[in-house]
């Protein structure tokens, strides 16, 4: 029935009142299988620092006109899918899901096959002939998942080869954190789902994860003036002390005009956006944005991120490695977008592809900025850290190490290594090391 009234309401008059009774609180992320996965062990985890803090002194001054610059860039990137007035999706972009399903047979994680009468269904829940057809402006009131078609069911290659298992479902396009702007596009035939443009990702979420905003909302809202998550795996409560959402670094809140508390969306009976004032049990895990760039700023908040479980597309309420980037960057001001492929475009770029090792380390060294520069290669970005010993040192969500017969090894979360991670192995795959495919490097 709520979708009915979601779908009739026009937005003119949706509630922008602000509430003070919702509390942030440091909580946990709750396992699930995704903590099950191997965590293989490599020689660099053990013999070079594995505190963040021990690579911080190393940072290269950032100043703050160019800090502030880049910060006014995100916020405008951040606020865009307000501002416009259709999608704006790459024509290469749009409809990749359809043709990943028609191309090759798709499974369950168990291994079965799931038959065209089944993803048929979910294509024609997509109703892509309604495209543009609502132009809603919403907002996420949770942390959700972005799905690739209209489903909660998950879908994979073949489960038996090398990294076409879990966790790879190719139904989790991304996650979006709580307070994410967002235009929709259109609705499921079920009004089950909404399809949205967020700021970086797109695609399906769920209707109850959202709430539609007026000019009203947005005009309160939206007030230059914000803050950042900087403890992760936080969880929302409302006055009842219930559990709304987790909520993780990187999460963007409005500072009310009060300077003490900050701003939620919340999603009322009738599927429109209202205000709440948020209240932080401890002060000091939320920054006013963006967060100065110093020595202990960069080493607190990368700590954050270390050993949290790969999570492909954001699954399970973790992370991969372009959002371990973009949420750790994002406090600092700096925007990045959903894939690795974007993020190198993100910033400026250096090639050193194909160069001999010995000298591409040196150049990194010499030329990437610790904790601002992102090191690329196709399919993986990585956070330099600096050096050790002058090997370069990088932080990244890693799901494995290729071995010659193939396969990986599983590291399976986020680590910290040289860039030859598994280099002692005599079974890893000398073509395949990061030092050797690493296409560019990428500053801010």
């Amino acid at each position: 029935m709520y979708q009915k009234i979601l779908l009739a309401t026009l937005l003119l008059f949706s509630f922008s009142q602000v509430q003070a009774d919702y509390t942030l609180k440091v909580s946990h992320r709750k396992h699930s299988k995704i903590d099950r996965m191997p965590k293989a062990v490599v020689r660099d985890m053990k013999n070079i620092p594995q505190n963040p803090a021990y690579y911080a002194k190393q940072i290269k001054p950032f100043s703050k006109s160019r800090q502030k610059k880049l910060d006014k860039q995100f916020n405008e990137k951040y606020f865009k899918p307000w501002t416009l007035s259709s999608l704006d999706l790459p024509k290469q972009d749009f409809g990749w899901e359809v043709r990943f399903i028609q191309k090759k047979p798709i499974y369950r994680a168990n291994g079965s096959v799931i038959r065209p009468s089944v993803y048929n269904k979910w294509i024609d829940n997509a109703h892509y002939e309604s495209i543009d057809s609502k132009k809603y402006k919403a907002i996420t009131i949770k942390h959700t998942n972005v799905k690739a078609l209209p489903t909660s069911t998950a879908f994979y290659r073949d489960p038996r080869k090398t990294g076409e298992g879990f966790p790879f479902d190719y139904n989790q396009n991304s996650s979006l954190h709580i307070n994410v702007p967002l235009l929709i596009s259109h609705f499921s035939r079920d009004k089950r789902w909404a399809f949205v443009r967020a700021s970086y990702s797109f695609g399906w979420v769920k209707t109850s994860d959202l709430a539609l905003v007026s000019k009203n909302f947005i005009k309160r809202f939206k007030n230059d003036n914000y803050a950042m998550v900087i403890k992760d795996d936080m969880r929302l409560y409302d006055e009842k002390n219930k559990a709304l959402s987790l909520v993780k670094v990187g999460a963007l809140f409005p500072i009310d005009k009060d300077g003490k508390s900050y701003l939620v969306a919340k999603r009322n009976k009738k599927g429109q956006g209202e205000i709440h004032k948020v209240t932080i049990a401890n002060p000091k895990y939320m920054a006013k944005k963006p967060l100065a760039f110093t020595s202990k700023n960069v080493a607190m908040l990368a700590k954050e991120f270390y050993g949290e479980p790969y999570g492909w597309g954001g699954g399970y309420e973790c992370r991969d490695c372009s959002a371990t980037t973009r949420d750790f960057l994002g406090a600092f001001g700096i925007f990045l977008r959903r894939n690795s492929s974007k993020q190198a475009k993100d910033g400026t770029s250096i090639k050193i592809k194909n160069w001999p090792k010995a000298y591409k380390k040196q150049f990194i060294n010499q030329y990437a900025k610790p904790f601002r520069s992102l090191l690329y290669v196709p399919g993986h970005i990585v956070l330099y850290l600096g050096q050790y010993k002058g090997e370069p040192v990088i932080m990244h969500t890693y799901w494995g190490i290729r071995k010659k017969d193939g396969t990986k090894l599983v590291t399976g979360r986020t680590i910290i290594t040289t860039t030859e991670p598994g280099k002692e192995r005599k079974d890893v795959k000398e073509r395949s090391k990061l030092i050797n495919t690493l296409k560019s490097i990428v500053n801010f």
